[in-house]
């Protein structure tokens, strides 16, 4: 079961493959050209795990920002984590010793799959969400360093490459949104998003963004649960 289930990750993380590599690179490459070596981009993906995150702690790293500043920035760009964390509270129960890196390492992209996989009964679920947790951190780690060591030896123009993360998850949203035939909780995120930052502002409008969300979607929760268990009765016929 254990080989069965950890093929079944790694076939789900191909797409997670070639998004990190791409980002990993990207980072590595915009470290080394603040003039960090490749053994921070090394520390970094080991201990952060965090693209935006990370993305912004080389300016921060650059820019000699004091400890307070990064912390409460930080903080702001992944708050977003308490709610992907509340929502697998049901999911992550019973997995033991693995559980704290499987809170450590839950990304986006990660969570997305998490959400969305449909496991057979010869996967066991912890294990699977686990290895797909792992299999992604590693991803990442390799690109972050790929792109550090490569950044020293080839000349890069690292204008636009922040903008990567950005892009990666417009690609997920649009993957999510082809998938399922409610797209009542993407509309939602979209209008709140937009109204939070017209009333908030650019630096200020992520955490009430995501309290509104959150709000709204326990709201309409029956409505989200009563659809997807339409939708699992007909593909469970199919």
């Amino acid at each position: 079961m254990t080989r069965t289930t950890l093929k079944r990750a790694f076939r789900d993380s191909l797409p997670i493959l070639a998004g990190y590599l791409a980002l990993g690179m990207g980072f590595g490459v915009m470290l080394q050209s603040k003039g960090y070596s490749f053994w921070w981009a090394i520390l970094m993906s080991c201990t952060m795990f965090a693209g935006s995150g990370q993305y912004a702690g080389v300016d921060f790293l650059a820019s000699g920002a004091s400890i307070l500043t990064t912390a409460v920035m930080t903080f702001i760009i992944n708050a977003r984590h308490f709610f992907y964390g509340f929502s697998l509270l049901d999911k992550y129960k019973g997995a033991g010793i693995l559980k704290p890196y499987m809170i450590f390492g839950l990304t986006d992209e990660t969570y997305s799959i998490v959400c969305s996989a449909q496991l057979d009964e010869n996967i066991n679920p912890k294990k699977y969400y686990f290895f797909l947790t792992a299999l992604n951190h590693s991803y990442w780690i390799t690109g972050c360093t790929l792109g550090a060591v490569l950044g020293e030896f080839l000349p890069f123009d690292s204008k636009g490459i922040d903008f990567a993360m950005t892009a990666l998850f417009i690609v997920i949203m649009v993957e999510q949104w082809m998938s399922t035939k409610e797209h009542l909780p993407a509309l939602l995120g979209i209008a709140t998003t937009v109204l939070c930052l017209v009333i908030f502002g650019a630096d200020m409008f992520i955490i009430p963004s995501m309290v509104l969300i959150a709000s709204e979607l326990l709201l309409f929760r029956k409505k989200l649960d009563k659809t997807d268990s339409d939708e699992s009765g007909v593909s469970g016929g199919d």
